[in-house]
C-alpha cells in the first residue's frame, strides 16, 4: 500500500500542549494511519478502521485523562 498519500490530521483539541499529540489519517482505503507529532518519521501504528472506531468511541466515554 501507498503510504505517502496519506493526508495527516491533528485533533482540534490538541491545542498547544508541547507536542503531544497524535496524527491521524483514515483517507487510505482499509486502514487507519496513527503517528507521534513529535516524530513523524519515526513510524506509524496501522490500524483496521474498527480498532480505531472501538478506540476513538472508548476515549470519549472515558473522557480526558491527566
Amino acid at each position: 500500500m501507498d503510504m505517502s498519500q496519506a493526508r495527516w490530521r491533528k485533533s482540534t483539541r490538541s491545542g498547544n500542549n508541547g507536542g503531544a499529540c497524535v496524527e491521524v489519517a483514515d483517507n487510505l482505503p482499509g486502514v487507519v494511519l496513527v503517528r507521534d507529532t513529535k516524530d513523524r518519521a519515526g513510524g506509524m501504528l496501522t490500524l483496521m478502521p474498527d480498532a480505531w472506531a472501538g478506540f476513538v468511541g472508548l476515549a470519549k466515554r472515558i473522557g480526558p485523562v491527566g
